[in-house]
């Protein structure tokens, strides 16, 4: 049983981070804001997908004039991804944005950085600090500490900031490309502070390597009872991130959502075809969102036996396969039509 830091509590629209809430997952859209249409379709799918918050990059005013729209018909809290404009922090407060992510130091001088965190105040907004290690404060590259301090000091840095203008209302991130250092900045930062803090890998890569590597990294902290909500970051869909996202939280029974998806490598005993039969269970199930164990199995020597424990599963024959329901088997059929069979009975079963 993993045993989480109790963090400070903050709240993102109705979405509830740190404390005992769960470890929410969220992602960012890839469309440009300034296209409401298809912001918007993103932001839906995103949702069908179980994604919790939504960051969305705003570059200039027209995106900031868009927020207003989007906001009007968003299913999820929305977040603000700014940098250097402060009027853009501004006019998405104003456009009723949820939550802002902003470094203080990057947009401009110390009377800027107060009319946003007293904006930010008056209308209860979070404030995200979002270090990145591979644009930290120049005076602060040049150290010779290693990278994972050096986050750490831009992050207390920019913390002060907003203490100084009496705002609490904060979660941090210390993103690298570099799995090691992510996972010492948040350790170290762990220690100082009761902020949430919002876990990711940044630049993670494409599909496979960079799932692996946030695995590595935000499963690693997430272990040691470390983080309150998590983007997975991959050059690919952003649906992709939150399935990513999910099952890296299940794989540690940290959340329950969705099917918890089980199968076996194939080997010599296996005679019927296996990974077609896996690909195939798991895409039909992909959003279904009760939390089942789904095992698809080889033979009946990891089926009934060792997948004992899965709701329903699969257990492959000569050319046919077995269906069981809690070690239980209830039918026999041909290969062909396992699949149908399967997915029929697991989705009449739970409606």
């Amino acid at each position: 049983m993993i045993q989480r830091k109790k963090t400070k509590q903050i709240k993102i629209g109705d979405i509830k981070i740190g404390g005992d809430a769960p470890i929410s997952v969220q992602s960012m859209t890839n469309t440009d804001t300034r296209d409401i249409k298809s912001t918007l379709h993103q932001i839906n799918d995103l949702y069908e997908a179980g994604c919790e918050l939504v960051r969305l990059a705003v570059l200039n005013l027209e995106a900031a004039e868009a927020i207003k729209e989007i906001k009007k018909k968003s299913p999820v809290p929305l977040i603000a991804d700014i940098h250097f404009d402060y009027r853009l922090a501004l006019k998405c407060i104003d456009n009723g944005i949820d939550a802002l992510r902003i470094n203080p130091g990057n947009i401009g001088r110390v009377e800027h950085t107060k009319k946003v965190v007293q904006a930010a105040k008056k209308n209860n907004i979070v404030i995200r600090i979002g270090i990145n290690g591979g644009s930290l404060e120049k005076e602060l590259e040049v150290l010779d500490i290693p990278l994972y301090e050096k986050m750490v000091k831009s992050a207390m840095r920019h913390i002060k900031i907003l203490e100084d203008n009496d705002f609490e209302n904060i979660k941090i991130s210390l993103k690298s490309s570099d799995v090691l250092s992510t996972i010492e900045a948040y350790r170290l930062i762990s220690q100082k502070i009761e902020y949430p803090l919002h876990l990711g890998v940044t630049e993670a890569g494409t599909l496979k390597g960079g799932i692996i590597k946030s695995a590595v990294g935000l499963g690693t902290l997430l272990a040691e009872g470390i983080g309150d909500t998590i983007r997975v970051s991959l050059t690919d869909s952003p649906l992709e991130e939150v399935k990513a996202g999910y099952m890296i939280l299940k794989s540690l029974n940290l959340r329950e959502q969705g099917i918890n998806f089980i199968s076996c490598p194939t080997c010599g005993r296996t005679q019927i075809d296996l990974i077609k039969l896996a690909k195939e269970v798991e895409q039909k199930l992909e959003n279904f969102n009760k939390p089942l164990t789904v095992a698809v199995m080889g033979c009946a020597v990891n089926g009934p036996g060792e997948a004992k424990h899965a709701d329903y599963g699969i257990a492959g024959g000569i050319k046919e396969g077995y269906i069981f329901k809690k070690g239980t088997i209830i039918k026999r059929l041909p290969e062909e039509k396992l699949v149908d069979e399967f997915i029929n009975i697991i989705k009449t079963e739970n409606q």
